[in-house]
């Protein structure tokens, strides 16, 4: 197989309707989609809580909150991770937005990033690491992939800013 094979099949493309879901967060409090009110949404799925790789990306967020909230965004982490394993990765790394668990990856296939990867020679199916930016109306804006995980927020403000 090709590397190509590996990588995220994106159906949903610019100006399409993002799925709605309704997940619980670290907390157990539901979040939908559709009720979440401001003008643009950051869906960041990531593989694993407490990973080198996804905590440099989850505090890379936390250390540009301000000036993503300043832009009127709401941020949303989203792994398989369990509540109280989302619990700890915000306590310990003190992350300012909530961690949604996608316990059986639903979210993650009907956004597409949930799929065949490989990582030294080894392959499995897991989440790919991709962020949907949403408009107001909860349109594709864009999808990030690959994401840089130390310049994430730059990436994200690059691209509402255009």
């Amino acid at each position: 197989m090709a590397i190509e094979d590996y990588k995220p099949k994106f159906k949903l493309k610019k100006g399409d309707s993002a799925p709605n879901f309704l997940a619980i967060n670290q907390n157990g409090d539901k979040i939908e989609l559709k009720k979440i009110k401001s003008k643009w949404t950051i869906l960041f799925f990531y593989p694993q809580d407490s990973t080198p790789t996804c905590t440099k990306e989850a505090c890379n967020l936390r250390d540009h909150y301000e000036d993503l909230k300043s832009l009127d965004c709401s941020i949303f982490g989203i792994s398989q991770d369990s509540e109280s394993s989302h619990q700890k990765f915000i306590s310990k790394n003190k992350l300012p937005y909530d961690l949604l668990v996608d316990s059986d990856n639903a979210i993650a296939i009907s956004y597409d990033v949930y799929s065949k990867k490989k990582f030294m020679g080894i392959v499995y199916t897991g989440i790919h690491r991709t962020t949907y930016i949403l408009d107001k109306n909860k349109k594709v804006h864009h999808i990030i992939y690959p994401v840089v995980s130390a310049v994430h927020h730059q990436q994200i403000i690059d691209l509402i800013a255009d």
